[in-house]
């Protein structure tokens, strides 16, 4: 019965929200506080909640003093050089917009932290698309796929896990799975790509005035803003037989609305007074001591992250008034983002206070014919793009993967094998209700989490098992 019911209110969820007819704040605290009741055990609806919001005041800690590091971060001038290496790659081509999306999300996942990611992703690239008029949730598609492949480096959390479930040493866990998580990253790249084409085949052929590259840069990093935009505006070229995308939102409502995106667009307007080009070295380091410090675990990351925002604000913004000010710019993603986290922890306080997860794991597991034990491996990873995406990492590497790899063992299947398959799922789990990060993702772009998550699925277990068919390819699952 627990079984049954678990697997309803996580499909009641996800209705309701892809089809919005609720915020994702109001069903992750009133769909499980509705079944607490069905399972009989309202009573301790108060101890699960407790319980769930105790296990991620951390994380939402963390979200809020990251957001407002990294928006100091943006408001001083720090990725300005990014956004302008990635101008002169995509050249107001949506083909090259959505692929240097994936690139520099790629990259910037080598920090094994998905809400930094997201928030630098989004910061650099927000006002290109909504200058170009780009659908966002391709934006925020392609953002949680790259993050996804790259956060199974060791230090990203996933691969540790598996590493300390099973008792292994997490390199030799990584290392092999390279060649496959390579296929995987091209395959996101491969896709962003033809997004790209498609987004370039819905909005025309863009092209820009005939300045230098420079002000092109100029002219788009000041989208929105009036800010060195004379003469260099964008022209829309038509391209015959132009038609649109089936998956793609046509959002092309400006950028200067109500809804606060012009606030956005400004966030990266090169004459903003917010700027600090004197202490652009010093944010420079402290950014990089921040996330060395972050990937040796020299203190808590919520530890760091406070005292990382506390130093950025009194050294860029040493007047009282300027810091509030700071403050008071970043409280609404501030406020989102930690709303939805303890939300959410109402949500997986009910599945595992009530046993649900358990008997929904244990389920699926017994399901597991007797004729698939030889090839429990792959068996592994395709289940772990359900159960990661359905549960935290947490509860899949250390109450899931240990079962399976004991079931795996019995028919002659390695630890090791059962770890590197448990990875296969994580470009799907980066977009699961229960990631905190996937709220700064689609809060910060402004999109709907149902319209992302029906965009981003079938994708992102696509490229599951892109991942999955190359590890058993080169022979390490």
């Amino acid at each position: 019965m627990l079984t049954i019911l678990g697997f309803a209110m996580i499909a009641t969820f996800l209705a309701l929200i892809m089809t919005k007819k609720m915020s994702p704040i109001a069903a992750l605290v009133l769909i499980p506080a509705l079944f607490c009741v069905a399972v009989g055990k309202g009573a301790h609806l108060g101890d699960y909640v407790i319980d769930g919001v105790s296990s991620l005041a951390p994380t939402a800690a963390m979200l809020m003093f990251a957001i407002v590091y990294f928006g100091v971060m943006i408001d001083v001038g720090l990725f300005d050089p990014v956004v302008r290496g990635i101008l002169r790659f995509c050249k107001a081509d949506p083909m090259r917009v959505v692929v240097g999306t994936a690139v520099l999300a790629a990259i910037v996942s080598l920090d094994g932290d998905g809400s930094t990611t997201f928030m630098i992703t989004v910061s650099a690239m927000y006002p290109l698309y909504k200058r170009l008029g780009m659908s966002l949730v391709v934006m925020t598609g392609v953002a949680a796929m790259a993050n996804g492949v790259m956060n199974t480096v060791p230090w990203g959390g996933p691969t540790a896990r598996a590493a300390t479930a099973l008792k292994l040493d997490a390199a030799d866990i990584f290392v092999p799975m390279i060649p496959a998580l390579l296929v995987g990253l091209l395959g996101v790249l491969g896709l962003a790509y033809l997004l790209g084409l498609r987004e370039r085949r819905r909005l025309g052929a863009l092209r820009l005035g005939e300045e230098s590259v420079e002000t092109k840069e100029t002219v788009l990093v000041g989208a929105g803003t009036g800010a060195g935009a004379g003469g260099g505006g964008l022209e829309k070229r038509p391209v015959a037989g132009g038609g649109g995308a089936d998956d793609v939102d046509d959002d092309r409502d400006g950028g200067d609305g109500g809804d606060g995106d012009g606030d956005l667009l400004k966030g990266l307007d090169p004459n903003r007074p917010t700027l600090r080009p004197r202490l652009y070295w010093f944010n420079a380091l402290l950014t990089g001591t921040l996330i060395t410090a972050m990937i040796l675990e020299l203190l808590p990351i919520p530890v760091l992250f406070l005292l990382g925002a506390a130093l950025a604000l009194s050294v860029n913004y040493p007047r009282l008034p300027d810091q509030k000010a700071r403050i008071a710019a970043h409280a609404d993603n501030v406020l989102n983002v930690s709303g939805m986290v303890f939300a959410a922890a109402v949500f997986t306080g009910v599945l595992q206070g009530t046993g649900m997860v358990d008997h929904m794991a244990g389920w699926l597991v017994d399901t597991v014919p007797e004729g698939l034990g030889p090839h429990m491996a792959l068996v592994t990873g395709v289940l772990s793009l359900p159960l990661t995406y359905f549960m935290s990492n947490d509860g899949f590497y250390f109450g899931v993967l240990p079962v399976l790899a004991e079931a795996g063992a019995a028919h002659g299947v390695t630890p090791l094998e059962m770890a590197r398959a448990s990875l296969v799922g994580q470009p799907l789990h980066m977009s699961s209700p229960l990631v905190p990060a996937v709220y700064v993702l689609v809060g910060m772009a402004r999109v709907e989490f149902g319209d992302h998550t029906r965009f981003v699925v079938k994708w992102a277990a696509l490229t599951c098992l892109l991942i999955l068919a190359a590890g058993i390819l080169f022979g390490t699952i």
